[in-house]
């Protein structure tokens, strides 16, 4: 069975996201909702649903969100007592009526080729009120690869609209970055455990952006780009090896670009990208990069 969790806290655009679980077609699957320590109690609004989907309610006494939000989401999970799927739904987040139809309708071509399965997806932007076109993706596409569209900005992507295997879930865990930004990104490039992603296409997950969620806040943009900056060592550390060249400098120039943004780089961090150069690059390549730290060094002075 499949195991939805929603890690709850905003009670603003929840009822669509309950509603939308009584809409699915077929109900093979049990929600798990964290409620974590919010002000806004939704016992009122779950008692309407008491008989319309099967679900788990737990309050957590302490907010933990506030401090982690990726050990919230693990608290969550772990409220869960069967299932070896699991989607992780925002609870502003919701599914169209035949999401999990698909899913089990897919199953067999996926099942022990793939560890992450995701859906194609709509973008609600609150503030203008828009609804985006259709993100859909390949139907089999190397986790790196969906990274790398993404950063070339041709796609989208966050945590509701994918389900992870329990198994890979449990092997690599999710990374504590700040604000949880990017720790999905590096949970698809882990959790898939160099397996293809799978794509459903006939389904979607509309993700709400609004003022009320972190990728649609503001006010944080600092604590963002320390998680981007951590996310990119990784990248370079473990998955360079996937692209191609001019892909890798690609990659390489983010990274040095988002330090530049916040502060100049430190030499520990010039020998971690030299390192990289001399590993994977061109004379001309390496030459470029040398000006660039000599520029910076001089910059200093």
């Amino acid at each position: 069975m499949l195991a939805i969790v929603i890690p709850y806290y905003k009670l603003t655009f929840f009822e669509a996201t309950l509603q939308s679980l009584a809409n699915q077609t077929d109900k093979r699957f049990k929600v798990y909702i964290g409620d974590d320590a919010s002000p806004e109690s939704p016992l009122a609004l779950l008692s309407s649903y008491q008989d319309k989907f099967d679900f788990v309610y737990h309050h957590f006494e302490k907010n933990l969100g506030g401090i982690s939000l990726t050990k919230q989401w693990e608290r969550c999970i772990a409220l869960i007592n069967e299932g070896q799927w699991i989607m992780v739904l925002g609870d502003d987040d919701y599914l169209d009526s035949t999401a999990i139809a698909t899913w089990y309708n897919n199953y067999g071509l996926f099942y022990k080729k793939a560890e992450v399965i995701r859906f194609a997806s709509k973008m609600i932007v609150e503030e203008t009120n828009m609804i985006t076109d259709t993100y859909v993706h390949p139907v089999w596409e190397m986790a790196t690869d969906s990274f790398y569209r993404k950063f070339e900005h041709l796609t989208r992507s966050s945590l509701s609209e994918y389900i992870f295997s329990k198994a890979s879930y449990l092997k690599y865990g999710f990374h504590d970055y700040p604000l949880a930004w990017n720790s999905d990104d590096r949970a698809w490039l882990e959790f898939s455990d160099n397996k293809p992603i799978f794509s459903i296409n006939d389904s979607l997950v509309y993700f709400r952006l609004s003022s009320l969620n972190i990728s649609g806040k503001k006010d944080n943009i600092d604590i963002k780009s320390l998680s981007v900056i951590a996310f990119y060592r990784f990248v370079i550390l473990e998955k360079l090896k996937f692209y191609t060249t001019p892909q890798r400098d690609r990659i390489m120039r983010r990274y040095e670009k988002e330090i530049r943004n916040v502060r100049n780089l430190n030499l520990s961090e010039w020998f971690f990208l030299l390192y990289f150069y001399l590993k994977y690059f061109d004379f001309d390549s390496i030459k470029k990069f040398h000006k660039r730290f000599l520029k910076s060094i001089l910059k200093r002075k």
